[in-house]
């Protein structure tokens, strides 16, 4: 008889306890459904916010969706879209700040492609003056390489690859800047470092003639002949038709220079004569 109460009693706690389990795993549905559902609202809040350009409410709103159910498949897309709303309106610190969470937080979502490339163009869009916001430059040209190397098949890699060239051209630029303050100051050594760094570094851009003609000069100047004609090779080899390859020529051949000087001289001359007898006609 004792050993039946005993018995009673232990079926007693776990039905109870299995009718507690089942309250509990209700109320915990409940609670999931009703908090899905605050997720979807702030996140169409949001939206609404955004189509109607009131962006930081917007921001405000996808981020509140995201930390309502940071588990939920809501909270990668709602930070997202709180950094498109500050870059859509050039609120670029704000929007680099979300893309920087959004890339650590979410290494593993679909959109990291499109975040990594919007954070590439947030910083691209920082750039006002060239000649002093080298910061945001090198940022830009270090994400842009990044969607290069991670997304290369992706629709945002082709405007990586253009905006590249363009970052590219504006560094080389900077670097030829300065080679030609260095030139003319006659620090011979650190005019060739920035020239070698364009030829080196940004072969591709529109300054790498230029640059290697100032080698020549460089060179030339301080008497390593060798050096000079090395890169005068490598100038009439790939850029045979340059007025920079001309300018390489005659800094061997004085000759040459005078020559030329000659002829244009010489064709000015006929066109002013040819000019006068028009003239003369009318």
């Amino acid at each position: 008889m004792e050993r039946f109460k005993i018995f009673l009693f232990f079926i007693i706690i776990i039905l109870t306890f299995f009718s507690c389990s089942k309250e509990n795993l209700k109320d915990s549905v409940i609670n999931e459904i009703s908090l899905d559902k605050q997720v979807f609202e702030a996140y169409m809040e949001g939206k609404k916010s955004l189509e109607e350009g009131d962006v930081l409410f917007a921001a405000k709103k996808f981020n509140e969706a995201e930390m309502l159910f940071p588990q939920s498949e809501w909270a990668p897309k709602s930070a997202l879209m709180a950094a498109y709303s500050y870059y859509s309106q050039d609120y670029l610190e704000d929007a680099i700040a979300e893309l920087d969470r959004f890339l650590r937080v979410y290494p593993l979502s679909k959109d990291r492609d499109y975040a990594l490339y919007l954070l590439a163009n947030a910083h691209y869009e920082k750039i006002i003056d060239e000649t002093k916001d080298l910061q945001s430059i090198l940022l830009a040209k270090k994400n842009f390489n990044r969607v290069l190397k991670q997304f290369p098949q992706t629709e945002y890699a082709l405007d990586s690859e253009f905006k590249l060239d363009l970052i590219n051209d504006i560094l080389a630029s900077k670097e030829m800047y300065i080679g030609r303050y260095y030139f003319d100051q006659k620090k011979w050594i650190p005019a060739i470092n920035r020239f070698r760094t364009v030829v080196d570094d940004y072969d591709t851009t529109i300054y790498v003639e230029e640059a290697l003609h100032r080698l020549v000069e460089v060179h030339y100047t301080i008497g390593l002949n060798k050096e000079a004609e090395k890169y005068a090779q490598i100038l009439g080899y790939n850029y045979k038709s340059s007025k920079w390859y001309e300018k390489s020529y005659a800094v061997f051949n004085k000759d040459y220079e005078r020559k030329r000087i000659k002829t244009e001289k010489k064709k000015k001359s006929f066109l002013n004569k040819a000019k006068s007898l028009f003239a003369l006609d009318e």
